[in-house]
C-alpha cells in the first residue's frame, strides 16, 4: 500500500542506504553539520529524502577521494554540481547505483532513465546488467529484508528493468536464430514469480543465436512436458529462487527429469533453491549452477 512507502529515514535506513556505518554518519553530523537530522520527542534521529540523496551524493565525493571535512565547507549547491562532474567522466558505478536507488526511493522513472542512457551510451546492455542492475538486485534484496524499503519501492525498480531487458530482447528475437541443434524452454516453478534472472538467461542465449521459448512463471511440470512433442533436441531451463521449498526441491526435480529427459533433452537449474538438491542423483543430463555467470559460460 502507499501508505507503507517511506519518506522519513532512521539512521539505520541511512547506513543501509548509503553503505556508511551509523556510526560514521553521527561523527560527520556532529563535527561537521553535515545532515540536520528531525528528532522525535524521545531525540531519536530522523531523516528525509533530501538528506538521503545528500549524504549519497557526499558518499560518492567521499570515495573519489574529497575529505568529509572539505566537503562540509562547500555550499550546499555545489556537492550535486561536483557530482556531475564525476558522472562526466563515465566510470563511476557507485553514482549509478546510488542513482537507481534515488529513483526508487522518489518512484521517479525520469532519474532512471536518464542514469540508463548514460551507462548505454558507453557500455554494451551486458555490461550495464552485470555492472550496475545485479548489484543492484542483490542489494534491494537486503534492502527489502531489513525493511528499508517497501515492497512498493522494490517492484517500482524491478518493473523498471525487466522492461530494458525486454527492449533489448525483442531486438535479438527478431532475428533468425544461427544455431538450430537445440532450442532452450525458459519457465519458473510453480508458484515462482521472480523472473528477472531468467529473462537475462534468455537474452544471454538469444545473444548466442539460439532460438528460445519463454514461458515465464509458475509453469507446471506437465505443460513443459508438451515442448518434447514439438522438437527434438531441448535444453530446459529452470530459475529456483524461492520455489520449489527445500523440503520437496529433490522430488521436483526427479519428475522434471522423469517427464523431461527424452531423447538427447538437457535441464539446467539455477538460483538460491538449488543450494538444497542432491547433486549425487541426479543425471548426467541434469546440470545445476551455482551462479548466472556459471550458467552464462555453459550457453
Amino acid at each position: 500500500m502507499i501508505d507503507n512507502i517511506k519518506t522519513v529515514f532512521s539512521i539505520k535506513d541511512l547506513e543501509n542506504l548509503s553503505g556508511i556505518k551509523a556510526h560514521t554518519i553521527r561523527i560527520w553530523e556532529k563535527r561537521y553539520n553535515i545532515l540536520e537530522p528531525m528528532r522525535t520527542d524521545t531525540n531519536i534521529r530522523l531523516y528525509n529524502l533530501t538528506s538521503l540523496q545528500k549524504l549519497l551524493n557526499i558518499t560518492l565525493l567521499h570515495e573519489y577521494g574529497y575529505k568529509i571535512s572539505k566537503i562540509a565547507t562547500f555550499p550546499e549547491e555545489k556537492i550535486p554540481q561536483l557530482v556531475r562532474e564525476i558522472i562526466s567522466m563515465k566510470n563511476s558505478q557507485n553514482y549509478a547505483i546510488n542513482s537507481f536507488k534515488m529513483s526508487m526511493m522518489n518512484f521517479d522513472q525520469e532519474i532512471f532513465f536518464n542514469t540508463f542512457d548514460w551507462l548505454i551510451s558507453e557500455k554494451s546492455f551486458q555490461q550495464v546488467f552485470k555492472e550496475h542492475f545485479l548489484p543492484l538486485l542483490k542489494e534491494l534484496g537486503l534492502l527489502w529484508q531489513s525493511q528499508t524499503i517497501s515492497p512498493a519501492n522494490e517492484h517500482f525498480m524491478s518493473h523498471l528493468i525487466k522492461q530494458k531487458i525486454l527492449i533489448y530482447t525483442e531486438g535479438l528475437q527478431i532475428l533468425k536464430p544461427a544455431k538450430t541443434d537445440k532450442v532452450f524452454v525458459l519457465s519458473l516453478p510453480l508458484n515462482e514469480i521472480h523472473q528477472i534472472g531468467l529473462l537475462y538467461l534468455q537474452y544471454e542465449i538469444l545473444l548466442q543465436g539460439y532460438k528460445t521459448i519463454y514461458l515465464g512463471e509458475s509453469m507446471p511440470i506437465e505443460n513443459l512436458e508438451d515442448l518434447t512433442k514439438h522438437f527434438n533436441k531441448i535444453t530446459f531451463v529452470t530459475f529456483m529462487t524461492v520455489q520449489p521449498d527445500r523440503n520437496v526441491v529433490n522430488q521436483y526435480v526427479k519428475t522434471m527429469e522423469q517427464k523431461l529427459l527424452l531423447k538427447s533433452n538437457e535441464i539446467w537449474l539455477v538460483g538460491k533453491m538449488t543450494e538444497n538438491i542432491e547433486r549425487k542423483n541426479l543425471s548426467e543430463r541434469t546440470f545445476v549452477f551455482n551462479s548466472m555467470e556459471e550458467t552464462i559460460q555453459k550457453i
